[in-house]
């Protein structure tokens, strides 16, 4: 290991410069290469007098680089959470200038080895990242190069005799604290290679492994639970020596199939931006967690999680806005969070435990509840990730019937005034790139998509695809088809199954052909729609049929382009 400050010193230069740094494909950059890279970087960071810099670059190897000219040049890099225009306006007044790729100069691996001029770098050096905020409001979160240093050791300490040589694949982000640290600071510290390409899948997984040998996975529990489903999910080979999950809860099922396929559930990590991680599990071993090396917690009389570790910028308790409960042997769970509590109907409810009783029924993978805007907050939504058994219940039993079992279920433990009115089933809980879990997705659930339709339910099995959908009465295709007698456009119809079709199997974006094309019964405003999607990779279709009222209304066969 290497303090991360002294990457680019003349000590570093001369012991490490051979060390990996990234894979490019088939070919390995080291420090050699890196501190070059960073050398090249600094003129272009000293033309700007200005000190803060966003720094809005997504290829991982230019990212690295860049910061670290920051750094060197005494400069604050500020990191957005993302480069929307929209998001950056946000945070005009929070950076002097900005670099993105479009910025740097030409970079070419080969003739960018010779030595550089050491350059110091403040072991203090300031550093800004941008979390949501818990109104959504982007928060600043203000560290130090101490801190991630600390971090790293303790990654290193806790897992870097499992790691050893392999290489870090990744398919988050590297602008929040998770693909930071695990991304690109663990492994520039620890001299352990980390690829340049995100992969996402299984089968780009396995192409990078034959490339790269031994690998380690950083992902989130919204893609590390679908992979088990996928094509080539236990073939991976040399299997990765460990897979790291951060950003939530990964479901028990999706813990055990890695576990059944690898021989060990994926490692999670929990923590925060403000506290660096806290703790780890691995949910073959017990669902409670453990703190990592280092770091100290303890539960308040309120139940909230506090905690101290070099992670932090002080010396004393972090309070988090976390409930947990400790085990016997000095583990804890988590029991939600302390800040979502409402009332109902005079009566306080908390969200958390209203959503931890819900996942205990076994239709229930995850869940998660929100109040609906524009309502009196008297309302509260539940978007339930549904089980195996949830999605046969569903299929069998229809929606309806399957919200009266959860309410029932519920009523065991909650008066009925708290319960949820409303509610959406899906294949997943809509977790963003980091991992989380936005009230303001949760909410969306229960609007329309942009395309027009509500989407009631969705559940999956294999290669097939169920939904209920609502179909608006204020559905702008209604206007005009008919004057007095509105039915949905055919084409309305055939653009929903390309579009729902396409959020699961990219390649039907590109339609060839549509065949097999009926219409048998109108659909008026207000319907609600059964459709079936059932995917052929290899005939390159996907076959859609519409029910209403239990009757088919619409069929047809989606043929996709073969070069999609």
């Amino acid at each position: 290991m290497i303090a991360l400050h002294d990457l680019l010193s003349a000590e570093a230069a001369f012991a490490t410069g051979a060390a990996p740094v990234c894979r490019d494909g088939g070919v390995l950059l080291d420090r050699a290469a890196f501190r070059a890279r960073v050398a090249g970087l600094i003129e272009l960071v000293r033309s700007h007098d200005a000190r803060r810099c966003a720094l809005c670059i997504d290829d991982p190897f230019e990212f690295a680089c860049a910061l670290f000219a920051l750094f060197a040049c005494g400069k604050e890099p500020v990191i957005p959470a993302n480069a929307t225009p929209g998001y950056l306006a946000d945070l005009a007044n929070a950076y002097d200038f900005l670099l993105t790729d479009a910025d740097l100069p030409p970079f070419v691996a080969a003739t960018q080895v010779t030595a550089h001029t050491a350059q110091p770098i403040d072991p203090h050096a300031p550093l800004t990242l941008y979390t949501s905020g818990s109104s959504g409001t982007p928060k600043p979160i203000r560290k130090t190069l101490a801190q991630f240093d600390a971090e790293v050791h303790t990654l290193e300490q806790q897992w870097g005799a499992l790691l050893g040589d392999a290489t870090m694949l990744a398919s988050v982000p590297h602008h929040h604290i998770y693909g930071l640290l695990f991304r690109v600071l663990w492994p520039l510290a620890a001299g352990r290679a980390f690829d340049r390409a995100i992969g996402m899948e299984p089968l780009q997984l396995q192409a990078r492994i034959a490339q790269c040998g031994p690998t380690a996975v950083v992902s989130t529990p919204a893609q590390l639970s679908r992979w088990p489903a996928l094509p080539g999910f236990a073939a991976l080979t040399p299997a990765p020596r460990a897979f790291f999950s951060s950003g939530g809860p990964l479901a028990a099922d999706a813990a055990r199939a890695y576990a059944a396929s690898y021989g060990a559930a994926p490692l999670e990590i929990y923590g925060s931006t403000e506290t660096g991680g806290i703790a780890w599990r691995r949910q073959d071993q017990g669902d409670a967690w453990q703190p990592v090396a280092g770091a100290e917690v303890r539960r308040d009389d309120d139940g909230a999680l506090c905690v101290r570790s070099p992670h932090l910028d002080r010396d004393g308790w972090h309070r988090t806005g976390d409930r947990i409960a400790f085990d016997a042997d000095g583990r804890f769970r988590l029991q939600g969070r302390l800040d979502r509590v409402l009332k109902l109907g005079g009566k306080r409810v908390s969200l958390p435990e209203l959503e931890a009783r819900l996942a205990l029924h076994p239709y229930v993978a995850q869940a998660a509840l929100v109040p609906l805007e524009g309502a009196s907050r008297e309302r509260v939504g539940a978007v339930v990730a549904l089980t195996e058994a949830g999605g046969v219940a569903l299929r069998n039993d229809g929606r309806v019937a399957l919200a009266k079992t959860l309410r029932r279920h519920l009523a065991d433990y909650f008066d009925a005034v708290v319960l949820p009115r409303h509610w959406r089933f899906r294949v997943s809980l809509p977790f963003d790139a980091r991992g989380k879990l936005p009230a303001s997705a949760v909410a969306a659930a229960f609007a329309p998509l942009a395309e027009g339709m509500e989407v009631l339910a969705e559940t999956r099995v294999g290669e097939t695809l169920h939904y209920v959908l609502r179909v608006p009465p204020s559905l702008r295709h209604f206007t005009g088809h008919f004057p007095g007698l509105p039915i949905l456009p055919g084409v309305v119809q055939v653009d929903w199954a390309v579009r729902l079709a396409a959020g699961h199997w990219p390649r039907v974006r590109e339609v060839a052909s549509v065949d097999r094309l009926k219409f048998m019964a109108p659909v008026p405003p207000g319907a609600v729609l059964e459709l079936t999607l059932a995917y052929d990779a290899a005939r390159r279709r996907v076959q859609f049929a519409y029910r209403l009222d239990g009757r088919e209304c619409a069929s047809g066969l989606l043929v996709h382009r073969e070069d999609a």
